[in-house]
C-alpha cells in the first residue's frame, strides 16, 4: 500500500523574497540554488547523525503557545550541525534568540524569528538508540 515517506520540501510566502533569502543565507548559512531555494541531502544529515535524523510530522492544538511569538499557523524546524555555534552566528547577525536554548534526550533546541515573523526552531540531533 502506497504511503507518504518523507518530507519532500517546504513552500512559504513572504513579503521580500530577496530579503527573506538573503536573511536565510546570512544569518542561518543557507546556500540558495539557481531554483531559489535550498535543498538538502537527506544523506547528508543522516551521515553526521545516523540515528538522530528525521523529519518530523506533528500537528499541534489551535491552542498551543509554542509558535509564540509568531501569528503564524506553522513553524520550521531546522536541522544544524553546532547549536551552540548557530547560536554565535544568529547573535553576531543581531538576531535574538527566542527564549532560553534546551536540551532534551533527541536533540538541543534554540529559536529565532525569521525576517517575515515565523518562528524557526534549530535543532541538533542527539544520537540515540533507533526507535524500534
Amino acid at each position: 500500500m502506497a504511503k507518504v515517506i518523507g518530507l519532500g520540501g517546504l513552500f512559504f510566502l513572504c513579503k521580500d523574497v530577496d530579503a527573506t533569502r538573503a536573511w536565510y543565507t546570512r544569518v542561518l548559512g543557507i546556500e540558495i540554488d539557481d531554483y531559489g531555494g535550498s535543498s538538502f541531502s537527506q544523506a547528508d544529515a543522516a551521515a553526521q547523525f545516523p540515528q538522530g535524523a528525521r523529519t518530523i510530522w506533528a500537528p499541534f492544538k489551535a491552542e498551543s503557545d509554542y509558535f509564540k511569538p509568531s501569528d503564524s499557523d506553522f513553524m520550521m524546524n531546522l536541522m544544524v550541525d553546532d547549536l551552540d555555534g548557530m547560536i554565535e552566528r544568529v547573535r553576531a547577525e543581531g538576531v535574538s534568540v527566542e527564549g532560553e536554548p534546551m536540551v532534551e534526550s533527541y536533540g538541543k533546541f534554540a529559536w529565532v524569528m525569521d525576517p517575515d515573523g515565523r518562528k524557526i526552531e534549530l535543532w541538533q540531533p542527539i544520537e540515540s538508540e533507533p526507535a524500534v
